[in-house]
């Protein structure tokens, strides 16, 4: 009798693909519920944010800006994105913002220096900032060598200038101005006058201020108190003559 031979039973392939895809699912369920269960523990909030640097701005305005809160998600918001919203406020210069899990977060700012002093109109003192944001004095101080600015309009765009323009030049150099007022004309729109603690008039421009400054100096240090005029030409006239000035000590 002849032998038969049985064909062997191929694998069920399609059993395995399906056993396959079910652990994967099974797998992936798993990660979500783990997810799931992070960032709903206490490990994933916010529990501490540390901010120093600021002088001109309050922790409540830069919480605001930032958007961060205490129990918020901690990974809700890059370093990145918090520190070019900080970067909107008109008195911080730069922010930097460091997290450290689990959950605290370290913020950073270099704010725009003062550079000079206003009285709104209830008479409250107010730094000016060199970004042109004027802030309220406090706790803060003053810094006297800072001038005041007197009859500026808040929207006036030279205003913001001659902020910029006064964070350009050393303190050394502007520590005799008092007071500085705009003037302007139609040759110089931007024309203003300043008056400086050494008895000093000053009439110059704030395009021109940054480069004229040195020679504004040297009259202050070397001559009686008079007329300075820094414009297309640097001019010097005293108020008392010498010539008066001597009759009056004869007297």
């Amino acid at each position: 009798m002849p032998k038969t031979r049985l064909p062997l039973l191929k694998e069920d392939k399609p059993l395995k693909k399906m056993s396959r895809k079910i652990t994967v699912i099974l797998l992936l369920l798993f990660l979500a519920l783990l997810a799931v269960i992070f960032f709903r523990s206490s490990v994933s909030r916010i529990t501490e944010i540390n901010i120093q640097g600021n002088k001109y701005s309050t922790r409540e305005e830069l919480l605001a800006q930032s958007g961060l809160v205490v129990g918020g998600q901690f990974f809700a918001a890059s370093a990145q994105s918090v520190e070019e919203a900080l970067k909107e406020l008109k008195t911080v210069r730069e922010a930097t913002v460091e997290k450290d899990f689990p959950g605290v977060v370290n913020i950073t700012v270099a704010e725009f220096p003062a550079v000079a002093y206003e009285l709104d109109q209830q008479g409250t003192l107010e730094a000016i900032l060199s970004s042109g944001a004027a802030v309220k004095v406090n706790e803060t101080g003053i810094a006297v060598e800072k001038p005041i600015l007197t009859n500026w309009q808040a929207d006036d765009p030279f205003k913001a200038k001659l902020c910029q323009a006064l964070a350009d030049i050393p303190n050394e150099l502007t520590s005799d101005i008092s007071e500085i007022v705009p003037s302007p004309t139609l040759s110089f729109p931007d024309r203003i006058k300043l008056y400086t603690r050494s008895h000093f008039e000053v009439i110059t421009a704030i395009s021109l201020l940054k480069d004229k400054v040195e020679y504004l100096n040297q009259v202050i240090e070397t001559e009686q108190p008079g007329l300075i005029k820094m414009l297309e030409a640097d001019t010097y006239v005293p108020f008392i003559a010498e010539n008066e000035d001597k009759e009056v000590i004869q007297e």
